[in-house]
């Protein structure tokens, strides 16, 4: 019984993202229209009601490169014979000028598939972006920064990724979201209290739950001393200052965190251990080594990395990821954009 309640959360979860993405149904780009996944995912997409899909590239051409994937109903834009490409060139240079960015520059830039495509987004042609099947991290960031810029009062761009684990009773149902797993290198103790603040506001505004946050580290409340453990007690003493009322703690060692057995051992006055859902790493290494080993190791269905901090929903794709993945951050990215709404 609790095995079927655990996938119940779940599969209701995603049912729900997909209900509110047809329900206002918003339009995503995609740039990687050269990938087989993206394209099978911009169908399905499309075909389910889940988006509106512009595929950057030539149309005619990938239509004939890749005939057994029904595109007929997908929007193609290519910027090589785009009306407006100029007006987009001059954009990006009054954007970029200050940098030294040459009129010239821009115009060479807005012809790349995913500068493109943030131009788009940027003008409100479109409402959202995923990128990165392709693509590395910074090939998506770097353009989503110069072009989009961060929400206002926001500092830092972090990532996270949602995690559903099968056959779990921890977290929400065997959900969790995890942070930060591919931006930022070693954040300081004020960025990770940026990041746990700004996740917590992601997990409840895409579940509706409680966010339980877990500072994660090798140590538990003092256990152990070490750089590491006091970055993430340091960090959880700002949260907490800025943000009274969110349930965190740390810092908190990871079986802490989740098992309410240890969680009695270790942190028996602590509200958040055992019962954590979303899990904060000191760095990018332990962040995009655990989030990896949990796909892989537990079949985990991995969504993102999803981007926090910009001032337009953009999403970024693990190199790995298969069709159903896109589909599903295609969904948690319309459901983004009606923030912007």
């Amino acid at each position: 019984m609790r095995l079927s309640m655990e996938s119940s959360v779940q599969m209701d979860f995603m049912e729900c993202i997909f209900k509110k993405a047809r329900e206002n149904k918003k339009t995503i780009v995609l740039p990687e229209s050269n990938d087989r996944r993206v394209l099978e995912a911009a169908s399905v997409a499309v075909a389910e009601g889940i988006a509106h899909v512009i595929l950057i590239g030539d149309g005619e051409s990938v239509r004939a490169d890749f005939s057994d994937i029904p595109l007929n109903d997908v929007t193609f834009m290519d910027p090589k014979t785009h009306e407006d490409i100029e007006a987009m060139a001059e954009t990006l240079y009054e954007l970029r000028k200050h940098k030294g960015m040459t009129l010239e520059e821009a115009r060479a830039n807005v012809l790349s598939p995913t500068c493109f495509g943030m131009m788009l987004v940027k003008q409100k042609l479109a409402d959202g972006l995923v990128a990165g099947a392709v693509n590395t991290t910074a090939d998506t960031l770097r353009p989503a920064l110069q072009i989009l810029k961060t929400k206002p009062g926001t500092k830092l761009v972090s990532a996270y990724l949602l995690l559903l684990v099968p056959n779990c009773d921890m977290g929400y149902g065997g959900m969790f979201l995890m942070s930060d797993c591919a931006l930022n290198v070693d954040p300081s103790d004020e960025e990770l209290a940026e990041i746990a603040i700004a996740s917590a506001e992601s997990w409840h505004r895409l579940t509706g739950e409680e966010p339980y946050v877990a500072m994660l580290s090798f140590s538990s409340l003092g256990s152990g001393r070490g750089k590491s453990p006091e970055k993430m007690a340091s960090a959880t003493r700002i949260v907490k200052d800025r943000a009274p009322d969110l349930q965190i703690d740390g810092e908190l060692q990871a079986d802490a965190a989740l098992v309410p057995r240890v969680a009695q051992l270790k942190a028996p006055a602590s509200k958040v251990a055992g019962r954590a859902n979303c899990l904060i790493f000191p760095d990018l290494n332990a962040g995009n080594i655990g989030y990896k080993l949990v796909e892989r190791l537990a079949k985990a269905k991995a969504y993102g990395p999803m981007l926090q901090g910009l001032a337009r929903p953009v999403n970024d794709l693990s190199r790995g990821c298969s069709a159903s993945d896109i589909v599903g951050v295609i969904a948690l990215t319309a459901v983004q954009a009606m923030e912007f709404d």
